[in-house]
């Protein structure tokens, strides 16, 4: 696959990540033939007159109505709603889909990638988080691909191009350990959302920057490290790793250790899982050697950040316990955005609701859904009685 070729879909693409993509499209001169989002009308604007895609959607009616109008000059379709995203994904030419949309929402748009046979830039880890089974089977089926984008996840990725899998040992995945690293339990009582929205490393959306603050995104990691590579959660361990210049490593049986290391920048994974297996000139920095004052790493305080061992036993439960952790978190996070629970309320409410959670452990589709709304409820009915 020659990514000269490549014609991109880009979902979520007001997003963090979706915006980074833009940006790689126009760096690399490839043709976008699709666009979603949720309700950003400006920006996606603004996308859509420098990228010319055949189809935007707005899943917002509203913001998708105002967005037709301003793109009226123009012969671009606009539609709204999901399932218009489901069908758009189907009926577009685009041969890779970068998909960026955040949370559970992601997991429809990535089963129609599958489905058409696209290549999928995959940043949207709850898809594989609840639901890898069935994403996988559409993928084997209809001859599609998935590429990791996660720095981490798109690092082993790399780490293991050329090897075989009985010759891992385990898999080494970084953690930058957020701007609470080092504080204790009781610090974190009083933390507020602008303090966890203060990453030291990577410039990315609330949820995600509340998540790695929590080390539940790395939890989420860890399970996504499980599916993708074909691993038990013993053979995955996270180490913290504040320079965020190693992404991750695999060590291997005979003890060495390979490791993908960059300046810390996403454009590098979007690239590369858009342009495999070739490499070609990057928006990133180039890492310079010289200017490191040291590489430092250092355990997780699991006793403090609860959320990464609530993600092993998730894992270990497998079922819809993953898609139940991934709901309750959701909602709690929203709630601690809102300042309607505090930073540590986050880790006591998962927790309650994962762990009393009667699983169902030979899931269908549905049992999965029905989980995540159920999740929902039960956390939300724990929020509105603090």
């Amino acid at each position: 696959m020659s990514f000269e070729n490549t014609t991109l879909a880009i979902l979520g693409s007001t997003g963090s990540v979706g915006q980074q993509s833009v940006e790689i499209a126009k760096h690399l001169g490839l043709k976008v033939d699709l666009l979603t989002a949720s309700s950003s009308v400006e920006k996606m604007e603004a996308q859509a007159r420098a990228l010319k895609p055949k189809c935007c959607v707005l899943t917002n009616e509203k913001a998708s109505k105002e967005l037709a109008l301003r793109l009226s000059d123009t012969d671009i379709k606009v539609y709204s709603g999901e399932k218009s995203v489901e069908s758009a994904i189907l009926d577009s030419d685009a041969t890779v889909a970068v998909n960026a949309v955040s949370g559970f929402a992601g997991l429809a748009p990535a089963i129609s990638c599958a489905k058409s046979g696209k290549r999928i830039a995959m940043s949207n880890k709850e898809a594989i988080v609840i639901a890898y089974k069935f994403l996988q089977s559409e993928i084997i089926k209809n001859k599609a691909e998935l590429i990791p984008v996660d720095s981490e996840h798109s690092a082993i990725f790399q780490c293991l191009q050329g090897r075989a899998d009985n010759d891992i040992k385990r898999i080494i995945l970084t953690s930058s350990g957020g701007p609470f690293r080092g504080k204790k339990r009781t610090e974190l009582a009083s933390l507020t959302p602008n303090d966890a929205l203060a990453h030291p490393t990577w410039k990315m959306g609330a949820k995600i920057t509340v998540d790695s603050a929590s080390l539940m995104n790395k939890g989420f990691e860890v399970i996504e490290a499980v599916r993708l590579f074909n691993v038990t959660p013993e053979h995955v361990r996270v180490v913290v790793h504040p320079q965020s210049i190693m992404h991750s490593a695999v060590e291997y049986n005979d003890n060495s250790v390979i490791a993908q290391m960059g300046s810390p920048d996403m454009r590098t994974c979007i690239q590369y899982a858009i342009t495999y297996p070739q490499r070609t000139l990057s928006l990133a920095s180039a890492l310079d050697f010289s200017a490191l004052a040291k590489l430092t790493f250092e355990e997780p305080d699991t006793d403090t950040f609860s959320l990464l061992s609530l993600a092993y036993y998730a894992i270990e439960k497998d079922g819809v316990i993953p898609a139940v952790l991934n709901a309750s978190d959701e909602v709690a996070v929203q709630a601690f955005l809102d300042k309607k629970i505090g930073f540590v309320d986050i880790f006591n409410i998962v927790e309650s609701v994962v762990t009393n959670y009667k699983n169902v452990e030979n899931p269908t589709l549905d049992d999965i859904c029905f989980a995540d709304k159920e999740a929902r409820i039960k956390t939300n009915e724990i929020i509105n009685k603090m």
